[in-house]
């Protein structure tokens, strides 16, 4: 049994509260700003005023990150949570837009930072132009059958069985299918 298990409502309200508080402190002292969605993580690195891109030193590598600035510390530099996809893309950017391999949240960027806890992540609403097809369909299914039953109107596939129902009564006028009764 963990530690929260054994607490109370109100105790674990606390403790995420704290939490919560610790994480945002942790996040703040870090030289960047970072968010992300499943599939990307956008950084946001601060520079000083008039930096042009050949006063940047960036190198994004598969599983390594480093920003600074020429002849400087760097502003940061280390290994990344999790690997990331590699393009080739202009890597001269103070924005850094990190496309993941797989869809997950992350619970820091740079290995050796603070860690955030994912399980309170809450995500931003996407958009069906977002998802890949075959999920696209799947929601656009959910929504419309969800639709349906708050209209008190038959779902997608009692449609389709209403349907097939039909076609057959119509290749087979011979039966009678008044008295029957169908789950």
């Amino acid at each position: 049994m963990s530690d929260t298990e054994e607490l109370t409502k109100e105790q674990r309200d606390q403790k995420d509260k704290e939490d919560r508080a610790r994480e945002e402190a942790e996040q703040a002292a870090l030289p960047y700003q970072w968010k992300q969605a499943l599939g990307e993580i956008d950084l946001t690195v601060p520079v000083p005023k008039g930096t042009r891109g050949r006063d940047l030193d960036v190198k994004i590598m598969k599983k390594k990150l480093s920003v600074g600035l020429k002849g400087k510390e760097k502003i940061m530099d280390g290994e990344l949570c999790k690997e990331i996809k590699m393009e080739e893309k202009d890597q001269c950017m103070i924005h850094i837009h990190l496309e993941k391999i797989h869809q997950e949240w992350w619970e820091n960027v740079l290995t050796h930072h603070a860690k955030i806890d994912t399980r309170k992540i809450v995500p931003e609403n996407s958009k069906l132009s977002d998802l890949d097809g075959e999920t696209r369909g799947m929601v656009e299914k959910m929504m419309f059958d969800n639709q349906q039953k708050q209209m008190n109107k038959p779902t997608s596939d009692e449609l389709k069985k209403m349907e097939m129902l039909e076609k057959f009564k119509t290749a087979h006028p011979e039966m009678d299918f008044s008295n029957a009764k169908f789950s």
